[in-house]
């Protein structure tokens, strides 16, 4: 079977200059399947390079001067189409793309495409004349069903173009007429291609679920091997008349796919005389099928002879493929009915269908079809499309939702009825690889038949509620899901209601609630813990360890210091049972803009707040209020002697199905490392550390948990480590070792003072371990080599500098330099990571070094680690902003502004305009941006619908200077802001020309 592939489809595909185009460039089959032959130049007139000169002055057809004269009206009135779909809807997932269109009506600005470059959604673009003057367009019409839409743009924007306009002849598409399609290439590059039509009773391509498919209509086939951008191209014959659009095309050969332009005229001129563009269904799929398939099911040879009589022309009939339940049709025609008539009118084109359809909408109609050999005749009320397409939805709680669509209900044969997820994230994220698809039928056990009803049901929930709800996937409707969400509206906000309105060509938006009801107060509840089983009376003492351990549950609603997960499930340590402490890995806990949940005994949830971030060890402190849970927990016994290598401990933890799990185990090695950094995207990751390292696959299984003496005393928190990142999150590199209780001793008896710790300091420097050998090669004196060997007990080493982390704008960089070799520290030998401990509680440490084969001795100062935890993020033009947080100038050596790209919208103008991650805003509109106080202050007088000019650093330190365009109405400025007081996140949001308002 011919692979089939749209213009539309979301590819990396390969341009003719070998470079290779990002997944933005949405509209592309890809070029390794599409040939022609080098030879045929003069009939494949492609990729003309834009320049200054007129286009129209290259030979377009060197031996054809009627077609050069075509082409140079024809290239006036095409357009390159930038746009966005600015947030998920129905089929379409938000995108920045580009496309093709072209104007129909000069005077009032009607440019005709695409319906999936319209989209069914909210749009933003702007379309590129080939004089490379630039206009915004609205939408103002995508079809329900068809593959057009209509962009509307102001004709006095283009100021030195002569607009021109081509005329729509659909009955001018005959089998061997030559054709040429006209198409941009992302405004730079027009292409010119030719070819035949080869016919004209084609059906509507499959482009697969899930995705936008047009249907019930015939398309044009020709061999164009039209390529990039091209979707929304017109197909002109020699006389300049467009006699189709182009929408699709084959991967597999030179075959395109072009949409007939009756029903866009018809549609134009419902427009241009300010009539509605009725539009009519029975909801019946239909398929042109070949006389002897129709034969096959049903026809007679009677009703044949006279369909190819009335036909001459024609293969066959229109046969029902598909009658959506309980629709107007359901019960009245089956699949395989042979239609014959409507209305008394013989049928044998999906175009007569739609005109008849489209004429009586709301009226009763009479259907004639075959099947089985029998006549058989229906009266059927046409309903109408346009209340069956929605052009509504609903943001709340993170996720969106929309009545479900024809298109869905079409590819899976389900009535058109339900609430649809178009965006299955926040408390609605079921899975992270699979955002779209879902129906939801209940939350908190009330039906939700309609997105009205779901909008009351959502609007009875307290906030941080638990509640039951039943989805099902489109994919397996067979299989009914029952899930427990969070329903979290503290941080996300949003509760708003978006409605199309295509005079505006904006969707209207209007909050539903200003505020969810409070959350309901929590009461002290009780559990019984199962102590663990031994038959071995030596390990008895860790029988009760299990009272120790509580399941944490995170949610990181937004993004901040690049860390990637959302909802994270692990285990911690109650270290501190009396005033609610636990103990857990940063790898799940990475900053304090989360909702905690500890659940005991696997029977009460109780929330949680984080206290405190160990700034390289790897743990956060979290705090829950004990007086909640009735339950026996116990604060184990901790270990005041460090573990040693070749030791056996007890190892008690939860493995990937968070079963709990033991073994005996033995420590391999104690070693001093970094975890490897991300340079993808830095994020938090443990260093300097001293890590406890086992020789057991359990190591390798469990996420968490505990070292222990067969007495149950904790000798080492096992713990994961987030590594390295990939393209694929789901393959980021995780490494799990343990860390000695020791390490953690001095904060722990704060806690059980009931004290956090604040005024925790650390060295801006990460060391890594040198061997004696390398030690000596690098210039390390005998004298200091046998002190080592006097000293060290496990392992001889040194400790190097192997990065210094940039400073902040206002500090300098501390003295340290890469490859320097301690000695000792404030006169005492440095052995291994543990040696650096003064550094917690001290200004500054007296380092003796090898420099460059010389022994010098400086002072290092060290850092307050209250000024490294973000405090401030900023929400612009889809871009999130904060300071660069402490693993960014980790791997940097120099800050070029404290206004750091952690994360971008899809769909917004920083993804539109090409602001990258992990880059710096040094400055906006030529005024310099230190940090993101002076940024707010000059993006706050910016009005809406301006350009920007904004000049970026890159990671790697390349500058880039771009324009970028605001668009508040859907991207809107505000701030989390961090108070130092309370500790508490405030929302400022920012209305242009409106004042600044807070909520908590």
């Amino acid at each position: 079977m011919t692979a089939v592939t749209t213009k539309r489809r979301l590819s990396d595909v390969s341009l003719e200059n070998g470079t290779s185009t990002s997944a933005n460039k949405r509209f592309m089959p890809s070029s390794s399947n599409i040939q022609h032959d080098d030879e045929d130049d003069e009939e494949y007139i492609s990729d003309i390079s834009a320049s200054p000169q007129p286009i129209f002055d290259l030979p377009v057809a060197a031996n054809n001067n009627q077609w050069q004269q075509t082409i140079t009206k024809v290239v006036n009135a095409v357009v390159s189409i930038q746009f966005t779909h600015v947030s998920n809807f129905d089929t379409e997932s938000s995108l920045v793309s580009e496309a093709t269109g072209f104007v129909v009506d000069a005077t009032r600005g009607l440019i005709l495409t695409n319906r999936h470059v319209v989209g069914p959604g909210p749009f933003c673009g702007y379309v590129v004349f080939d004089n490379h003057e630039e206009a915004v367009v609205k939408p103002i019409y995508r079809d329900p069903v068809h593959d057009f839409g209509f962009l509307q743009f102001n004709p006095q924007d283009v100021k030195y173009l002569q607009l021109s306009q081509l005329e729509l002849k659909p009955d001018l598409a005959k089998v061997g007429t030559e054709i040429r399609v006209v198409g941009n290439d992302a405004g730079e590059k027009l292409s010119i291609l030719a070819g035949f039509i080869s016919r004209l009773d084609r059906n509507a391509p499959e482009y697969g679920s899930l995705t936008y498919n047009d249907f019930n209509t015939e398309y044009i086939q020709a061999a164009a091997s039209a390529s990039g951008g091209s979707s929304g191209s017109p197909v002109v014959n020699e006389d300049g008349h467009a006699v189709a659009l182009q929408a699709g095309g084959s991967t597999e050969a030179s075959t395109d796919f072009f949409l007939p332009v009756y029903r866009p005229l018809r549609a134009l001129k419902c427009i241009q005389e300010s009539k509605p563009i009725t539009r009519g269904d029975i909801q019946v799929e239909w398929q042109l099928k070949p006389f002897d398939e129709c034969r096959r099911l049903g026809l007679t040879p009677e009703a044949e002879a006279r369909a190819r009589e009335l036909f001459p022309n024609k293969i066959g009939l229109l046969v029902a493929e598909l009658v959506l339940p309980q629709g107007q049709a359901d019960g009245l025609i089956k699949e395989g009915d042979t239609l014959i008539s409507i209305n008394d009118e013989d049928i044998s084109t999906f175009i007569k269908v739609d005109e008849i359809l489209d004429a009586n909408v709301g009226k009763d109609l009479k259907f004639v079809v075959q099947r089985g050999g029998e006549i058989i005749t229906q009266t059927i009320t046409i309903g109408d499309l346009h209340a069956i397409t929605p052009d509504r939805y609903v943001d709340v709680a993170g996720a969106s939702f929309n009545n479900i669509s024809y298109q869905i209900a079409r590819c899976y044969c389900i009535p058109v009825k339900g609430v649809f997820i178009n965006d299955a994230s926040g408390s609605f994220e079921f899975t992270t690889y699979e955002k779209t698809g879902w129906l939801l039928e209940t939350v908190d056990d009330k039906a939700t038949p309609d997105l009205d009803q779901f909008i009351e049901v959502m609007k009875q929930i307290p906030d941080r509620s638990r509640v039951p709800i039943t989805y099902r996937h489109v994919s397996d409707l067979h299989t009914e899901h029952v899930s427990t969400i969070y329903i979290e509206r503290h941080w996300q906000t949003t509760f708003r209601l978006a409605v199309r309105n295509d005079t505006t060509g904006l969707w209207d938006f209007t909050d539903i609630q200003d505020k969810p009801l409070p959350p309901i107060e929590p009461k002290p509840l009780n559990a019984k813990y199962i102590d663990i089983p031994f038959s071995d009376e030596t390990k008895s003492g860790c029988s009760s360890l299990v009272r120790s351990l509580v399941q944490v549950r995170t949610i990181a609603p937004v993004p901040m210091d690049s860390y990637p997960y959302r909802k994270e499930i692990c285990y911690g340590v109650v270290v501190d049972a009396e005033n609610g402490y636990v103990l857990v890995s940063r790898r799940f806990v990475p900053h304090d803009m989360s909702d905690i949940f500890l659940i005991f005994a696997e029977s009460i949830d109780v929330t949680a707040k984080v206290v405190f971030l160990h700034p390289n060890q790897n743990y956060a402190i979290v705090k829950y209020d004990p007086s909640l849970v009735l339950a026996d927990v116990k604060t184990p016994k901790f270990s005041t002697k460090p573990l040693k290598r070749g030791e056996r401990s007890f190892f008690i933890g939860y493995n990937y199905n968070l079963r709990l799990v033991t073994d005996d185990v033995k420590i391999s090695a104690i070693s001093s490392l970094n975890v490897p950094a991300a340079s993808l995207s830095p994020r938090y990751r443990g260093y300097n550390l001293e890590c406890i390292l086992l020789d057991s696959k359990i190591s390798v299984e469990c996420d968490s948990g505990v070292l222990a003496d067969d007495d149950g005393t904790v000798r080492a928190f096992w713990l994961t480590y987030l590594g390295e990142s990939t393209c694929d999150q789901s393959n980021d590199r995780m490494y799990r070792m343990g860390l000695d209780v020791t390490d953690v001793l001095n904060v722990i008896e704060s806690l059980k003072k009931n004290t956090i710790p604040k005024n925790l300091r650390i060295l801006e420097a990460e060391f890594t371990s040198l061997t004696i050998y390398q030690g000596r090669t690098r210039g390390v004196p005998q004298d200091w080599i046998d002190k080592f060997e006097e000293v060290c007990e496990d392992e001889i080493k040194f400790l190097t500098v192997e990065r210094v982390a940039a400073p902040t704008l206002n500090q300098k960089k501390i003295p340290l330099k890469t490859g320097d070799i301690v000695l000792s520290v404030n006169g005492a030998i440095v052995k291994n990571m543990r040696d650096f401990k003064e550094m917690y509680t001290k200004e500054s440490l007296v380092f003796r070094l090898i420099r460059q084969k010389k022994e010098i001795e400086i002072t290092v100062p060290t850092i307050d680690t209250t000024t490294i935890n973000t405090s401030h993020v900023v929400f612009w033009s889809g871009a999130i902003l904060q300071a660069p947080h402490f693993s960014v100038r980790q791997l940097m050596e120099k800050v070029p502004s404290e206004v750091y790209v952690t994360r971008k919208s899809a769909g917004g103008p920083a993804h539109q305009y090409g602001i990258a991650s992990n880059s710096f805003i040094t400055h906006v509109n030529d005024h310099e941006t230190k940090d993101l106080e002076s940024f707010m202050k000059v993006v706050k007088d910016i009005p809406d619908h301006t350009y920007v000019k904004l000049r970026i650093m890159s990671f790697d330190n390349v500058p880039i200077a771009i324009s970028l365009k605001s668009n508040y109405h859907y991207f809107p400025t505000s701030e989390l802001k961090k108070q130092l007081d309370s500790e508490e996140w405030i929302e400022i949001e920012h209305k242009q020309e409106e004042e600044t308002k807070e909520r908590k």
